[in-house]
């Protein structure tokens, strides 16, 4: 597989997770399922922004195109996911995230006092507390950043964060569902990111695709933005 098929991939589960944020009702069996199924996307997603950032020819560019995204996507963001009034979901999108986790990197990289770069770092991952996938998606991005260059640590990180991701989702899950239902779904979210371990680690050839590289550059940007605002309108028609 290359880099464009598993980001195709991460996209239509992102749209599986939106899709039962918009439609069904939380805490059923189906909305779990969908929701689950959906953590492909964010921890795929940092890996290739790990991956994006050492091969990009202009890191300005690479920053100002996932700020800009994050601005267009935020009224879709609402339009979709808002509930009376207030949105289930944390209030900047993840696109806002990955910009976050964008300064991450380069804070690590560029900075060469490492205590400094690591604080301001640690600053960086508090403030998605405001964004979607709060805290997670750092913590992804740097797991990758420490695993940069070795098979064997990034099947350390992908381990570490299954196992976090999952624990996480049991205890989130205590008093909501049953014990057999809580640690399925438990299992089931640690087993996407196994999932995503799989595709990046063992399916993927490190290429990107031979044609329409400047389409998907820009599909996978506009998809984001796009599918919320259709989704919005589908919302609001139902």
């Amino acid at each position: 597989m290359n880099k464009e098929m598993i980001k195709l991939l991460a996209m239509c589960t992102m749209l599986l997770n939106h899709i039962a944020a918009v439609f069904l009702e939380s805490e059923t069996f189906l909305y779990e399922i969908l929701t689950i199924i959906g953590y492909f996307t964010a921890i795929t997603m940092c890996f290739f922004l790990v991956e994006g950032y050492r091969y990009t020819r202009s890191k300005k560019k690479y920053a100002f195109r996932l700020l800009l995204f994050g601005v267009i996507s935020q009224i879709p963001f609402h339009l979709a996911l808002e509930r009376g009034g207030e949105t289930d979901f944390p209030h900047f999108n993840m696109m806002f995230t990955l910009f976050i986790c964008f300064l991450i990197i380069c804070a690590r990289k560029l900075i060469p006092n490492q205590d400094l770069g690591s604080n301001i770092a640690i600053g960086l991952t508090i403030l998605t507390v405001l964004c979607d996938w709060a805290i997670f998606a750092p913590v992804f991005t740097q797991l990758f950043l420490w695993a940069e260059g070795s098979v064997k640590r990034q099947k350390q990180a992908y381990s570490f964060a299954a196992f976090g991701f999952g624990l996480y989702i049991f205890l989130t899950g205590i008093g909501k569902f049953s014990p057999i239902n809580n640690l399925f779904y438990a299992l089931l979210a640690a087993g996407v990111i196994g999932v995503s371990a799989y595709c990046v680690l063992y399916c993927y050839n490190g290429k990107r695709s031979k044609r329409g590289r400047h389409f998907f550059q820009w599909f996978f940007y506009l998809f984001y933005p796009v599918h919320l605002f259709i989704l919005g309108i589908l919302r609001f028609a139902h």
